[in-house]
């Protein structure tokens, strides 16, 4: 892969293991309004999509829905990051690629996500980090990667997007960026990878 020119990431599910911070805290916000947790369907849904779409999934009408989001917009989020555990080879992998390639997040976490960076010690690591916060429609859409390819002026094919998802897989088509399947052999993509550290085998910089 000679011709790329930037590395992005998502969060949940590649950067971090996110799966239990993710049940404990729709769980705590259920609990709050007395219902049930969640069931698995709910759980893999609220692990994809962003803060307000797993909202207005777990509370369907206006009224309930308004409230949960006003309840989660007050919470605490610092409980639950030590709920989140780092891929192992995180931090070495962007020290190997930080001399020849541009770092990115492109994730639909929305404002939890600089608490993340700045509790986990990843400050200075990304040249660029993209929330849903920061674009208009969250993936599956591709805004992230646009606006990742449209700040380091670079072709969509210099881009090369980690993801563990189906929307990640089509954020990262209708980009038409490179993109590689973290631990998700089902996915349609241009390599399958169940270690970060494998990305130092497709770059060639171990």
């Amino acid at each position: 892969m000679k011709n790329i020119e930037v590395v992005a990431f998502d969060c949940d599910g590649v950067m971090f293991d996110t799966i239990n911070a993710n049940r404990a805290y729709y769980n705590k916000i259920l609990e709050h309004f007395s219902q049930p947790a969640m069931t698995p369907q709910q759980l893999a849904y609220s692990h994809m999509h962003t803060a307000d779409q797993s909202i207005a999934h777990l509370f369907p009408d206006t009224k309930s829905f308004e409230a949960a989001q006003t309840y989660r917009k007050q919470m605490s989020y610092l409980p639950f990051l030590s709920c989140m555990e780092m891929e192992p080879h995180l931090k070495p992998l962007i020290a190997k690629l930080k001399p020849r390639y541009k770092t990115a997040v492109a994730t639909n976490r929305s404002d939890t996500m600089d608490r993340v960076i700045t509790e986990h010690g990843l400050e200075g690591y990304f040249d660029l980090i993209v929330s849903a916060c920061d674009v208009a429609h969250p993936k599956p859409d591709p805004d992230a990667l646009i606006r990742i390819i449209d700040y380091f002026k670079i072709d969509s094919a210099q881009l090369l997007y980690i993801g563990d998802s189906q929307l990640d897989e089509m954020a990262t088509k209708a980009a038409d960026a490179v993109f590689v399947a973290y631990k998700n052999e089902s996915l349609s993509a241009k390599f399958y990878i169940n270690s970060l550290k494998e990305i130092e085998t497709i770059l060639s910089v171990s």
